[in-house]
This record gives C-alpha cells, sequence and structure tokens, in this order.
C-alpha cells in the first residue's frame, strides 16, 4: 500500500488520481499506524510552509518523516519542508536536505509556473527520463542547490528540481501534473 501524507495542504487528490493512472492504490491518511503500514510514502502539497510545519508537529508526522526507512517521496511544498529552514514564513523545517529554502527575487514573474525543463543526473528516480525534458512547475519560494542535488532548473537563478539523500527522494516539480514524463517519474519511484 502507497499513502499520501495528510497534512493540510493542497493537491494531495491530483497526486492519489496520478497513482490511480499508473494502477497504484494509495490512502490519504495523517493517522501514523496507517502510515507505518505503508510500502512508500509520498508527501505532496501546496501551501505555506509555517502551517504545513504546525500541522505536522501537532500530528507529530514531523517525527515519523524523520524516523522512516520506507522510500520517500515529496514533492513541491513537500521538497521544501524537507530541507533545513525556508523564508516563507521564517520556518525550521525537517532538516533532511542541507539547504535552505528561499523566495525568488521577482526579476520575472513569480510564481515560477507552468512547464519547464530540468537537468538530471543519473539515479533511479530519473531512469528512461531525458535531460531536460520538461515538466510542470508552481512554486515562488525554491531549495537552494546542495550536495543532495539530483536534478537542477533553471529560473532566475539555478536551483534544486530534485533533492536525494538515503530513502528521501523529493521533486520541486509535480510529477503528477507532468504528462508522461512525470507518469514515468512516479512509476521509477515505484520500483524503488
Amino acid at each position: 500500500m502507497i499513502a499520501i501524507i495528510k497534512y493540510n495542504a493542497g493537491n494531495i487528490r491530483s497526486v492519489q488520481n496520478a497513482l490511480n493512472r499508473i494502477g497504484k492504490k494509495s490512502i490519504i491518511s495523517d493517522d501514523l499506524s496507517l502510515l507505518s503500514d505503508a510500502s512508500k510514502i509520498i508527501f505532496p502539497g501546496v501551501g505555506e510552509a509555517s502551517t504545513a510545519m504546525c500541522y505536522l508537529k501537532e500530528k507529530k508526522l514531523d517525527r515519523f518523516i524523520l524516523d522512516t526507512k520506507k522510500p520517500f517521496l515529496g514533492i513541491c511544498l513537500g521538497l521544501q519542508l524537507m530541507c533545513q529552514h525556508s523564508e516563507e514564513g521564517d520556518t525550521t523545517c525537517l532538516g533532511i536536505f542541507d539547504t535552505v529554502v528561499k523566495k525568488f527575487q521577482a526579476k520575472d514573474k513569480v510564481p515560477h509556473m507552468g512547464w519547464n525543463n530540468f537537468e538530471k543526473t543519473d539515479g533511479q528516480l530519473f531512469s528512461k527520463i531525458q535531460n531536460m525534458d520538461d515538466v510542470y512547475y508552481v512554486h515562488s519560494y525554491y531549495a537552494e542547490i546542495c550536495s543532495a542535488t539530483i536534478a537542477t532548473c533553471d529560473y532566475i537563478n539555478p536551483f534544486s528540481a530534485a533533492l536525494q539523500k538515503d530513502n528521501y527522494y523529493a521533486t520541486q516539480f509535480h510529477p503528477e501534473k507532468s504528462a508522461d514524463v512525470g507518469e514515468s517519474i512516479l512509476k521509477n519511484f515505484m520500483k524503488i
């Protein structure tokens, strides 16, 4: 069973719908016992960092996320909350990835919204994905490039399009909204 973490963030149902399209059943829950029984965990979301972190702490989901050894995929806000700190709401985050989340400076349109590409490195998440493939982004904040960066994108400035450390994977873009490329990335995660 695949579990999608419920934490008062938007866009969670679209992830469940994307999993249905690739033939994978999932549950949406903030119940620690149900999450513990899952074989894989997805941490998606669109929302505000400080509010989301408060909910994670209130439900003890922060400890669960930090302690899990299961394959774990953060998406968009999920990626940002897996970093050390976010400028959004001056938020201390989970600290899985040793990088910080900053707000785009408005030299171009913010939020970064729509189709853009990414430059990837090798790895299971991007198996059979072409370098510079287009994926879908919606974000005003970005994770700086760090040692855990496995893909980059350039919008206003270069940033981490994807991160990976141990069993933790994360994408700033939305695979559930990224057509065939996103579907392939979700299928690759299912094989991890």
